[in-house]
């Protein structure tokens, strides 16, 4: 693929742009040790993603905040530890301080030059907000959980990319998506057509941390470790057309 043939760069936030795992183990790391658990970081995480997956085809029109809040009291009770109302209100409460990414200002940035940006997200519109502070640049359109009444991998963020293409006068075959999730994004990319690129921000760590292993067909057409990366190839390909 030739990156350069694309206008609209489309991306999944969390996890690819923010360092969803980082802002979970602030609160679940805390707790556990409270509890006095001798939990890894990944046993943590892991627990936590496949509770969150199922929390969010249960309720797919929760705010994300309750999601959190609902897959920390499953994450407990798999666990055989109780989740008190103060712990999942600091859970629900820590998206806007979640950090972001080292790279993703900057590539953010550099790839503004060149494509319209478009986010696709599994939170609400306020969390959003605070992680886009963190973000530093003005996203062409924004597309929700809450927006949409359903989170990733159910067909609704990709179904409502036709409107926000429409909106900028871009053809879908224009349109590449970005994300770390192979299950939440790569899967719902293939079924809608929709080519991809693979962020893959675990490529130093073993397992799937708090993003569940894919269970249905996926694909993408080009990998890299880090936005950095993808943005330094952009560069690339951009010089060259």
């Amino acid at each position: 693929m030739n990156l350069a043939d694309y206008d609209v760069l489309s991306f999944d936030c969390y996890g690819t742009l923010i360092d969803w795992e980082a802002g979970i183990l602030s609160v679940l790391g805390a707790w556990a040790e409270q509890s006095g658990a001798a939990l890894s970081r990944d046993e943590l995480l892991v627990a936590f993603g496949v509770n969150e997956s199922q929390a969010q085809r249960d309720f797919p029109a929760m705010l994300y905040p309750g999601i959190l809040a609902e897959a920390f009291v499953r994450t407990g009770d798999a666990l055989g530890i109780p989740v008190s109302e103060d712990w999942t209100n600091r859970l629900g409460s820590s998206v806007p301080d979640w950090p972001a990414f080292a790279d993703s200002a900057e590539a953010l940035a550099s790839l503004a030059q060149n494509y319209k940006l478009v986010i696709l997200s599994n939170v609400h519109r306020e969390g959003f907000a605070g992680s886009n502070r963190r973000l530093g640049v003005r996203f062409d359109a924004i597309v929700t959980a809450e927006d949409v009444g359903a989170y990733k991998p159910a067909a609704n963020h990709f179904d409502a990319i036709d409107g926000v293409l429409d909106n900028l006068g871009v053809p879908r075959s224009r349109l590449l998506h970005v994300a770390q999730s192979l299950f939440h994004d790569h899967v719902p990319a293939k079924r809608h057509g929709i080519s991809s690129v693979w962020i893959d921000r675990r490529h130093d760590r073993p397992g799937w941390g708090a993003t569940p292993e894919p269970t249905e067909k996926y694909s993408f057409d080009m990998r890299f470790p880090s936005m950095a990366a993808f943005a330094t190839a952009v560069g690339t390909a951009v010089d060259d057309a």
